[in-house]
Formats: structure tokens, sequence, C-alpha cells
């Protein structure tokens, strides 16, 4: 059974036949709109959300299928054991998104259905936002091959997986990084990134200078925000960070031409500031819709996929 668990998951043809349906449903909608017809997806999520939960819905009623929000806090889950309740979950899903604290709760879910599996975000990875991405960045700059991907901030879920696929898509990605999120770190994914030739870690902010393409996220995971108990952490990590703020002063001091991109929710004044988000060169709305075009692609792809196994 194909799951899309990590963005390692699919070899570099698979995302390149993904990306082109996804250019193709996009650009094509009638043509997709029963494509899952009579299908239905269950999304599951332990953590909140915005976009995953829009994008997911969203493009699954454009398909013509139907889909079933899960909420942990809402469900009989934290009664029972996960083993037991996704059996059963199953048993109404023709596929299923899961956006979760821990990568090891996906794996286990993955391990007991017969069900495509889709991770909508965890602590590592997040695949559907890069395969988002680099559609978006093929849509504004052609083929990656040869570009120049910078990542500015802090090393997290998203930027390991849009190392993962655009380092197999042959472009070059540098992580303008001077921390990564502990919880996020990949060692093995690193070093095959390094093997490509195609990855480099660096606290250089020169490195805008040429790149095609700029990407930012926040720097205090989501659930930890507005956590009183992280406050130190947060103030911390706020004066260690600023340097890297993706901001128009910082691309005009380089010379700057890349275009700008963050996964949202932007956060004004931390990691990226207003005159960056309504930058003439800002994809950042367009990045966010690229989410459900992406996703679609996904789902009609790893369905595809299941009958053919059949």
């Amino acid at each position: 059974m194909r799951h899309l668990l990590k963005d390692s998951d699919l070899t570099a043809a698979e995302t390149r036949e993904i990306l082109s349906l996804a250019l193709d449903i996009k650009k094509s909608p009638e043509k997709y709109r029963e494509a899952l017809k009579d299908k239905t997806l269950i999304m599951y999520f332990e953590k909140s959300s915005t976009r995953t939960r829009l994008s997911f819905e969203a493009g699954m009623t454009q398909l013509g299928g139907h889909a079933i929000f899960l909420d942990k806090k809402t469900t009989q889950v934290s009664i029972s054991e996960l083993r037991d309740e996704i059996r059963a979950i199953e048993r109404f899903a023709d596929i299923i998104m899961a956006r979760l604290m821990k990568h090891d709760t996906l794996k286990e879910m993955a391990e007991m259905i017969n069900t495509p599996l889709i991770n909508g975000c965890c602590e590592r990875y997040h695949p559907c936002q890069a395969i988002g991405d680099v559609l978006t960045m093929i849509e504004h700059g052609g083929d990656l091959k040869g570009k120049k991907i910078v990542w500015l901030g802090i090393a997290n879920n998203v930027s390991n997986s849009l190392v993962q696929v655009c380092t197999k898509l042959g472009a070059k990605v540098t992580l303008c990084i001077p921390e990564k999120d502990p919880d996020a770190v990949d060692s093995a994914m690193e070093e095959e990134a390094k093997k490509t030739g195609l990855y480099e870690e660096t606290t250089d902010l020169g490195c805008l200078k040429d790149a095609d393409f700029v990407h930012t996220d926040t720097w205090i995971n989501m659930e930890f925000i507005n956590d009183p108990r992280f406050a130190g952490e947060k103030e911390r990590r706020i004066k260690a960070f600023m340097p890297y703020q993706l901001n128009k002063a910082l691309l005009d001091r380089y010379g700057s031409k890349a275009k700008i991109m963050h996964c949202m929710p932007c956060h004004v004044g931390y990691e990226i500031n207003r005159d960056a988000i309504d930058h003439r060169d800002s994809l950042i709305f367009g990045q966010a819709e690229n989410r459900m075009h992406a996703q679609k692609a996904i789902m009609v792809w790893l369905l595809r996929n299941k009958n053919q196994e059949q």
C-alpha cells in the first residue's frame, strides 16, 4: 500500500508525475470534477490547522468526493488505543490524511491500515506543503533544475521536506540558519541531501544575492507560541533569529530578486515583515492556494495506485 509520509517516499519520476497532474488539475478542473466521485477522505487532526483543513476539504469537494473532519479532542481516540481506532476509522474511508504531533504515530498508523495515508504535517516533515511549494516555483520559474532556493530562519519540518523534494528535482537548496528545531532534525536525510551536491547550510545572509526563491517559516512551533511555559525560549529565539527576518531591507541589502515564499501562518514582525508579505515579488497567497491543487493530485495519484495494485 502506497502512503505519503515524507517526500522521500516518492521517486523523482513519481514526484514529477504528481506535479504534472497538479498542473493539469489546476489548468482544467472540469476534467477532474468526478475523479474521486463517491470517495471519502477522513482528516484526523491532533494539531490545529487553517490551510491544511481547507485545502484538503475544498479539494476533495472539487474532485467529486466528500471529506470528514475529525479532531482528536472531540473523538474517542483519547480514551482508546490509536492502533484500534485507526483500524475502525479506515472502514469508513477511501483515503486518510493525518496531521499529527509525532511522525512515529503516523508510522504506527500506516502499519495498521490498508488505506492510503497522507502526512498532513508532523514534527519532522510536511510533504504536502513541499509539493505545493514546488508547484508554485515551477509556475513562476519553470523547471527547478539549476535553480537556487534559500531557506531563511530555522530548519524545521517544512525545510526538511523542501530539501528532500527540491534536491531530487535538481535544485540547489541553501539553509541560511543559526539553529535547527531539535524536534525536526533528521541527520540521515541531511546526509542523503549532501551526497547530491545540491544542499548546504550557512549563516551567511549573502547567499540571498543570487537566490531565485527565498522561503521562511515561524521560528516557534505554533503549539508553543502562546504557551507561557515557552515564554523564555520564545524570547531567546526572537533575539537569535531577528537578523534572519525576511523583509525588504534585507533583500535590498543584497540586491536580491528572489521570489518570496512563506507556508503560513505569517507572524508579522517576527520571521517576516509586512513589506515582504505584500512585496511585488511575494508568491505567498498563490502558494497557499497551490496546497489544494497539489493535494488533489496526491489523492488522485494515490488512489490510482491503489486501484492498480488490486
